[in-house]
């Protein structure tokens, strides 16, 4: 806080401490909460292929596509940390998916997926 009185409020570092400042509650939850992560640079570089292949796929699809792809590659996501055998997971999956209620759709999320094989 003192620094914050030290420093001009337009400076780099005035501009550095004023966010700090404004973000403190959000950053205190990683003091908090152990299970917090205080850097987010795990899930920016698992969506690193996303966004360097996002002029590639301008043109595939329409402007509603992107909730799809984004979603499909949230589910890739998740199997890939979690360990899951792709292939088999969406094999397993896909066939019940589409004759199933939008309630029964948690049962297929790649956890569900695992504790049910165990």
């Amino acid at each position: 806080m003192r620094l914050a009185l030290t420093v001009l409020p337009k400076s780099a570092m005035g501009k550095a401490v004023s966010y700090t400042l404004n973000m403190w509650p959000k950053l205190r939850r990683c003091f908090d909460h152990a299970e917090v992560e205080l850097s987010n640079n795990l899930a920016e570089n698992s969506m690193r292929p996303v966004a360097l292949g996002r002029k590639n796929w301008l043109h595939v699809g329409s402007p509603k596509a992107g909730p799809k792809v984004a979603a499909i590659l949230s589910v890739v996501e998740s199997c890939r940390r979690m360990r899951v055998p792709l292939k088999e997971y969406l094999l397993d999956i896909l066939p019940g998916l589409g004759s199933c209620k939008v309630t029964e759709i948690a049962q297929f999320t790649p956890s569900c997926w695992v504790a049910a094989r165990i």
